[in-house]
This record gives C-alpha cells, sequence and structure tokens, in this order.
C-alpha cells in the first residue's frame, strides 16, 4: 500500500506567502525603475514601495543588481510568453510573425521602466544591442522565438529564420524615428511580406533540396 506523503500543515500557505512576496518586490523595483531610473532607484526605495523592511528585499536578492537581473528575467519571459500566445493563435506564417512583431512592439514600447531607461539611461541598454552584446541578444532571441515558427518551417532551420527575423524587427525598433511604426499591423504585414517570407522560403526550399 503506497504512503501519500502530506504537505505539513501551514508550508503551502507559507510557500505561497514567499512568493507573493518576491513577486511584490520585483513589481515595486520596476515601479521604481520607471519612476527613477536604474542608478538613482535604491533598496530602499524598492522595499518601500513594496510594503517591506529593506531586510526582506536583501533576504530574497542579496543586493541591487540581482534584484534588477531578477525583474529584467521575468519581464524578458512573460514578454516572450505573450509573444508566444500571439504566435500560436496565427494560421499562417505571415499571420504568426504579425502577430509577434506588433505584440513584441506593445510590450515594449509600452513598458514603463524600459521606456524611462531608453530614454533617460540609453548607455544601459546600448551595450546589449551592439557588438558582443547585440549577438548574445539575438542568439538569445533565435532560441526564444525558434519554437513559434516550428509550424511554418522545418524545424532544423527555425533557428536560423529566427534570427533573421529578429534582425530585422530590430533595426526597425531602435530607429527613433521609425519609418515603419511596429504595432501598425497593416505595415507590418507589407515588411514581413517584402522581406521576411522571402527570406523564410528561400531557408524551407533549402532545406528541401
Amino acid at each position: 500500500m503506497r504512503t501519500v506523503q502530506k504537505t505539513p500543515v501551514g508550508r503551502e500557505s507559507s510557500l505561497g506567502q514567499e512568493a507573493s512576496v518576491e513577486t511584490r518586490v520585483l513589481d515595486a523595483a520596476l515601479v521604481c525603475v520607471a519612476r527613477y531610473g536604474v542608478a538613482k532607484t535604491t533598496l530602499d526605495d524598492v522595499a518601500r514601495e513594496a510594503g517591506c523592511a529593506r531586510a526582506t528585499v536583501y533576504r530574497y536578492f542579496g543586493n541591487k543588481r540581482q534584484l534588477l537581473d531578477c525583474a529584467v528575467a521575468r519581464e524578458g519571459d512573460r514578454i516572450v510568453a505573450e509573444i508566444g500566445r500571439s504566435a500560436a493563435e496565427a494560421a499562417t506564417l505571415e499571420d504568426a510573425l504579425v502577430a509577434m512583431a506588433t505584440s513584441a512592439a506593445h510590450e515594449l514600447g509600452e513598458h514603463p521602466a524600459l521606456s524611462f531607461v531608453v530614454e533617460h539611461e540609453p548607455e544601459l541598454v546600448l551595450p546589449m544591442l551592439t557588438f558582443d552584446g547585440g549577438n548574445r541578444f539575438l542568439s538569445g532571441a533565435s532560441d526564444s522565438l525558434a519554437p513559434m515558427l516550428a509550424r511554418f518551417v522545418p524545424a532544423e532551420r527555425a533557428p536560423d529564420g529566427a534570427e533573421w527575423i529578429a534582425r530585422v524587427f530590430l533595426s526597425h525598433f531602435g530607429e527613433q524615428a521609425a519609418t515603419i511604426p511596429m504595432t501598425d499591423a497593416t505595415q507590418v504585414r507589407e515588411l514581413v511580406h517584402d522581406f521576411v517570407i522571402p527570406a523564410l522560403t528561400n531557408v524551407s526550399s533549402h532545406q528541401r533540396g
């Protein structure tokens, strides 16, 4: 007879409470960055916004750098998941690409903390998008986007297609006065049709050959 191991009384609620505190602190960090920027945000600010003691922030995250790294990682996972949900509803490759681009544009462009940093502390963002940092960004973007394309292109070629997409879209996201607003589905569809679909079609044709 199998013995069922029971969770100690109070343990489940304790875990939930800890997750709630951690979430509150991460949310507070993003609010503070949107308000003060990365350089001026302090752990005291975050603790005050989260409604907890400064020692609590230290207990969960150690220091400001670790806290911000965790906040960025969580937001990255959330945004990728949102892009994936938009692509999952698409019936064609073109529809999926348009949905991915416009979803990313809304998520990034309407993110208060990121918007503040891009406008007031661009020196923190640029190293992530240029030279070795840019290569790592594109590699990460490719790893995240490739599974979303596997329904439409051969799985082994999806990473190449995903990197191509990331490069094309990043070039437009990065423009101060973008010729194509990436939240405009109609104009994004034209971009996808003219510059992205042909490249992915060639990738697929090359694979079949």
